[in-house]
This record gives structure tokens, sequence and C-alpha cells, in this order.
């Protein structure tokens, strides 16, 4: 499995989101490779389709996309149990991460 975050320097949530994947990986005893892309420009992020940063791509896919979302160096947010965050709930990630290996 192959795990990449999208991000933009300018947010705040890489090392949350990375240490939130690497969580959720241990906890499903799964492995996978891990890597972050530093969205640049906005070629970039029309090219990769970031919507905000962070984006979770498990392989290739974005498992919390939303229909309609902009496009664009953005930051993120996404909706947990305890309210809007910057990045998901671990076990939404966990859940994202359990489907992608069994499909």
């Amino acid at each position: 499995m192959d795990v990449e975050l999208l991000v933009v320097t300018e947010c705040p949530h890489e090392a949350s989101a990375y240490d939130l994947t690497v969580a959720a990986l241990a906890e499903l005893d799964a492995s996978a490779s891990v890597s972050v892309t530093v969205i640049e420009s906005d070629e970039q992020a029309q090219a990769r389709g970031l919507t905000g940063s962070p984006t979770f791509l498990i392989n290739g896919r974005d498992p919390f996309a939303q229909a309609g979302a902009p496009v664009g160096l953005a930051c993120r947010m996404y909706q947990t149990a305890s309210g809007l965050a910057g990045v998901p709930g671990l076990a939404e990630l966990r859940e994202a991460l359990r489907r992608s290996m069994h499909a």
C-alpha cells in the first residue's frame, strides 16, 4: 500500500498528518510506504487534484474526497467526532486504510 500526503508549506498540519498516518498503520499492523509531497504552485495543485492541505492519498485515491470541493493551494479541514480539525480522526483514517487493504 502507498500513502502519499499532499501538503502546502503554509498549512500547519503536515507533521500531525504524518504522525496520524503512522499511528493508523501501526494499529492495523500494516506496512506501507508513506511519502510527503509539497505542492508549491496552482499548476501542481490542479495536476494533483489538491483540495487542501493535507490531502491523504491511499493508493492514489483520496478517501475523504468531497464532490465539488475546489482544487488549489489551501488548507483543508476535516469533520471529526469532536468537530472540524486539520486532520481526520484516527478511526476514520484507520477505516480508510483498512478499506484500501481489502480493495
